[in-house]
């Protein structure tokens, strides 16, 4: 066993900041030992890095590749599993075992793994659109609705506000203006996975792209291209952003107003909590004026 595989990765000490975080961290080693024994698991090298609230470690089972995710408890990764039975691995990874009251999960490994951001293609567009198809089922309990989700990005817009710059002001009641709009006008459930960006689409043998850490909600598909839109790693200008509103949305077949306005609402509520907030207010920006 690699002792890097009991050290929490770096990128997870903010939750000492957290309720229950910095006991969760210290607990973290003895959970992993006692997942490790549970489903007979072999680690199989270092921690992966990357994520904000969970401790992935790639493993063994029986000879075979598999990854353990051990999730603190925290809104982002409520019914993950539940997304991840639905999908049955059609279009995401398959999930392998999970245990609810230990907030761990057994994933199937992505092989090769490389990263979609990465991946030297024409159209990137195309694969994330076949995804979304794929990953777009019908869905409603035990999932958040989007609508419900929606209305605490109301609550921390609102919140953002009154301490924000004149400039992030604008953008805020620009948002809460579209957020009106669209909470009156939707009533599509479909299985939606909130974070589909470009690290978190991995090429696979067993279908070429497979979508991970999903963050579900239920709601309208529209939403479901907001992460796509702003992921600025397929391209950060004007022109790159309109590409992919463009091209997705014919793709898809998707109302485009209805998904600029997702992306605005979800992105500036994201920004102020986030390490690229300039770089997503910028995208609102740039969304607004059309």
């Amino acid at each position: 066993m690699t002792s890097t595989a009991l050290i929490p990765a770096a990128d997870l000490s903010h939750l000492k900041h957290q309720p229950g975080g910095a006991e969760w961290l210290r607990h973290l080693p003895g959970l992993l030992q006692v997942m490790l024994a549970r489903w007979s698991l072999e680690i199989d090298g270092a921690t992966f890095g990357g994520g904000s609230v969970s401790h992935v470690v790639p493993v063994r089972q029986h000879g075979l590749p598999a990854v353990l995710k051990l999730q603190f408890p925290h809104p982002e990764c409520r019914h993950e599993a539940d997304a991840l039975a639905l999908w049955n691995g059609d279009g995401a990874i398959q999930l392998l075992d999970h245990d609810a009251e230990r907030h761990a999960l057994l994933l199937e490994r992505c092989e090769p793994g490389k990263f979609l951001a990465d991946a030297e293609l024409a159209d990137p567009m195309v694969v994330a659109a076949e995804l979304l198809n794929s990953l777009w089922k019908p869905a409603t309990a035990p999932f958040t609705s989007l609508q419900y989700e929606a209305q605490g990005w109301r609550t921390a817009l609102k919140v953002a506000e009154a301490t924000a710059t004149e400039d992030e002001a604008l953008l805020i009641r620009a948002a809460l203006q579209k957020l009106d709009s669209l909470l009156t006008s939707s009533e599509e459930s479909i299985l939606l996975h909130q974070d589909l960006h470009g690290h978190n689409i991995l090429s696979s043998i067993r279908q070429p792209w497979l979508a991970i850490d999903p963050k579900p909600l239920a709601g309208e598909r529209a939403f479901g291209l907001a992460p796509l839109i702003r992921s600025f790693e397929f391209g950060e200008t004007r022109q790159d952003l309109f590409g992919r509103v463009r091209r997705l949305c014919q793709l898809l077949n998707v109302c485009e107003e209805r998904a600029v306005s997702w992306t605005i609402a979800q992105t500036m509520a994201w920004s102020f909590d986030s390490s690229y907030g300039a770089r997503h207010r910028r995208t609102v920006r740039w969304l607004l004026e059309g």
